[in-house]
């Protein structure tokens, strides 16, 4: 499963992310970077052909931080199918949106860390 994990054609493209991350994303990595939660997170992390906002290596947990454009019904068809990919490699998809993420912040680290501690 390694080489499915950052795969080079999209390295420019998740430099890029990383340096323009958004408000809520730069929150919440803020919150869980360094092992703060006990396990190591990895932000703009390629899976296949996609990116993902965070990922847990040891537990298998991918976080996603949804915006606006995530609730338009093909938005919502596509991060379906992307979660069905994710899921079919053994790992969990857990989604938060923009607003959880920058009015009430320690709730979605408490649901992080639920999912995470051992």
């Amino acid at each position: 499963m390694n080489n499915i994990f950052n795969v080079p054609q999209y390295k420019k493209l998740r430099q890029s992310l990383r340096t323009s991350m958004t408000e809520p994303e730069k929150r919440l990595w803020f919150r869980i970077r360094n092992n703060h939660l006990g396990v190591k997170f990895r932000r703009q992390h390629g899976i296949g052909r996609y990116i993902v906002d965070f990922y847990c290596p040891k537990k298998k947990l991918i976080v996603e931080i949804d915006g606006d454009s995530h609730f338009t019904n093909s938005a919502k068809e596509s991060d379906e199918i992307r979660d069905e990919c994710m899921i079919s490699l053994g790992l969990k998809v857990l989604r938060v949106t923009n607003s959880q993420v920058m009015s009430d912040l320690d709730s979605v680290v408490d649901l992080i860390l639920s999912e995470v501690g051992d």
